[in-house]
């Protein structure tokens, strides 16, 4: 037998904090990169921003927000490296039809939330700001504190991350027997109207561009998720 399935609770523990600590580490470390290149990770999250002077309206807003900005940043790309640890220490004690499906699943995902990102970061965020820059523009100069401008940009990427998640969603339903790509083919309208909801809740501007863009985002990955089960023959 593989000597994975040898193994005692002990060395199973101590496998575990070995994972546990790899992760660690690797969060460490590029928590600690970004940090010490905040400045062009800033510059690289003001590009979409053209034309708009930030302010710092509080003693500490640019520190704490550089922090803020770089533990998300840090959480983001350690996300890769957490995943593969994770299937690491799991993939002995499964199937080889549980690693089929459970491997492809979390790749998947991980490929799909930095999809999102990448995403909202070149369609939904452009498109935001360029409605708020230009409404009133005549009448008022755009002075935005950098804190309530970095709250904006991180929660409409993780939300756009986590939107690019439901073809996954989707195939795990459909894996469990819960629901077929048939009858989610039939709720096709109720989905379009919760996409509207959805994005309505899940993206921190008002402008009907972002909204629109993000519920077509949305019902296209509905869509796109039943072609996948489709050609699985779910």
């Amino acid at each position: 037998m593989p000597k994975e399935l040898n193994m005692s609770i002990t060395e199973h523990f101590q496998e575990l904090i070995q994972r546990l600590l790899i992760s660690v580490v690797a969060f460490t470390v590029i928590f600690s990169i970004i940090f010490f290149n905040i400045k062009a990770v800033v510059n690289f999250l003001q590009i979409p921003a053209k034309g708009v002077k930030f302010l710092q309206l509080a003693p500490g807003e640019y520190f704490f927000t550089s922090f803020k900005v770089t533990l998300y940043c840090g959480l983001l790309f350690t996300s890769p490296i957490i995943i593969y640890q994770i299937i690491r220490f799991a993939a002995p004690g499964l199937t080889q039809k549980e690693k089929q499906i459970i491997i492809p699943v979390l790749i998947g995902g991980v490929i799909l939330f930095f999809g999102g990102i990448l995403f909202g970061y070149y369609t939904l965020v452009p498109a935001a700001l360029a409605f708020f820059i230009n409404y009133g523009a005549d009448i008022i100069e755009p002075l935005w504190s950098f804190e309530q401008y970095c709250d904006f940009i991180l929660l409409l990427l993780f939300s756009t991350g986590l939107a690019f998640e439901i073809p996954i969603i989707q195939v795990i339903l459909s894996l469990l027997g819960i629901i077929s790509s048939k009858k989610m083919f039939g709720v096709w309208r109720y989905v379009v109207v919760f996409a509207t909801v959805l994005a309505a809740i899940l993206t921190p501007s008002t402008d009907p561009v972002t909204q629109g863009l993000f519920a077509l985002a949305v019902v296209f990955l509905y869509f796109s998720g039943i072609g996948i089960l489709f050609i699985l023959g779910k």
